[in-house]
């Protein structure tokens, strides 16, 4: 485990360490999605193996964004570059001929000069200051051939390097949810009475109505968390708050939340140690996580595609609740977008209510993210 924490620290600082160029950026991003193939391995035979993988599965989604988002930056590059060559090509060619020339002439025949001794000896004077002028314009040139060169050939290897990230991450995900059903050590704080969970679904008619009751009924708080709100947390998944609290959408709906805007199976995890109230599909909100960090305190995360996890159980900090929905992009639609200069899209969304007492408050008292 510690291996695995040493390289996930690794994959996370290496985009710091890197991003002068693009170039230098796409390789680190190829880096990263080495290293989260290491904690792969390495999650095998962990000890935490839920830990391991939850470490896992979001290695390789911050590799895979950085890798769509260095080939995106080498792709802008390249074309600047394309462009300023052509713009230049009689330029470049003069230069060329003007080499190749110098090359090819004897250097007396160069200094030779009809005017005798002092014509000779100002022409030389003159090559020496054009000659340095002329390696610099080529050294130029090569440098921008030599940068063309080297994006040209990450873009060429980036299907390989896309193909076993998503890959990976599509390992990593099965193999954190078969985990997570094997998973026998965690305390709980009460037992799920299936029956009544089923009638207040039924009698539901709102995601405010249902968080309403289920906060009402009684449950153990034997170890359960009790957290206090300080403005600071993570948001539960990777993205960027697309509406904040109570501001209202294009149709002009308001919402007692904020949503995020995140990408297709994208992790999402507990943001403080909770217990799980409720875990499933709900009305018309898709699957639906309620976390409670503390008592008479709910986190209602709504519009999961999928979601992990026994009602009851009291999750420790960054545990895994779910995945967003949506199908990982095919490869060569991905090296278009980078190509054409396009980021990866953020196309799922999860909301995100914040309730204590019996109504919902402003998430920014406890999530950090304005």
């Amino acid at each position: 485990m510690k291996r695995a924490l040493a390289l996930l620290f690794m994959l996370w600082a290496a985009p710091l360490a890197a991003q002068n160029s693009p170039a230098e950026a796409a390789k680190a991003a190829a880096e990263q999605l080495a290293a989260a193939a290491d904690l792969l391995a390495a999650a095998e035979g962990g000890r935490d193996r839920v830990a391991a993988l939850t470490a896992t599965v979001q290695a390789y989604e911050a590799g895979l964004v950085a890798l769509r988002d260095g080939l995106r930056r080498a792709a802008i590059r390249r074309h600047a570059l394309e462009a300023e060559l052509a713009a230049k090509s009689d330029e470049v060619a003069q230069l060329l001929g003007v080499l190749e020339t110098m090359g090819r002439a004897p250097a007396p025949l160069l200094l030779l000069h009809p005017l005798g001794p002092t014509g000779t000896a100002r022409s030389g004077m003159l090559l020496a200051d054009v000659t340095p002028a002329l390696q610099a314009r080529a050294e130029a040139l090569k440098a921008q051939l030599d940068e063309l060169a080297i994006l040209q050939a990450l873009q060429e290897d980036a299907a390989g390097r896309l193909a076993l990230g998503l890959d990976g991450a599509q390992e990593a995900r099965t193999a954190l949810s078969t985990a997570i059903q094997d998973r026998t050590d965690l305390p709980m704080s009460f037992i799920e009475d299936p029956v009544q969970t089923a009638l207040l679904i039924a009698s539901a008619e709102t995601l405010d109505a249902f968080a309403s009751s289920l906060g009402d009924l009684p449950v153990g708080q034997d170890g359960a968390p009790s957290a206090t709100a300080t403005g600071s947390l993570a948001l539960p998944v990777f993205g960027t708050v697309l509406r904040k609290f109570g501001e209202p959408d294009a149709a002009g709906v308001s919402r007692p939340g904020i949503v995020i805007a995140t990408r297709s199976r994208a992790l999402v995890t507990t943001p403080i140690a909770a217990t799980l109230r409720f875990q499933g599909p709900l009305l018309t909100y898709g699957s639906v996580v309620i976390l409670e960090p503390a008592a008479g305190v709910l986190f209602v995360l709504a519009g999961l595609a999928e979601t992990f996890g026994e009602t009851g159980e009291i999750l420790p900090v960054g545990a895994p609740v779910g995945l967003m929905g949506g199908e990982s992009p095919a490869i060569d639609a991905i090296l278009r977008e980078t190509d054409q200069g396009s980021g990866a899209q953020a196309n799922e969304t999860l909301y995100l209510e914040v309730r204590e007492g019996q109504g919902p408050v402003n998430p920014a008292i406890w999530f950090a993210y304005e």
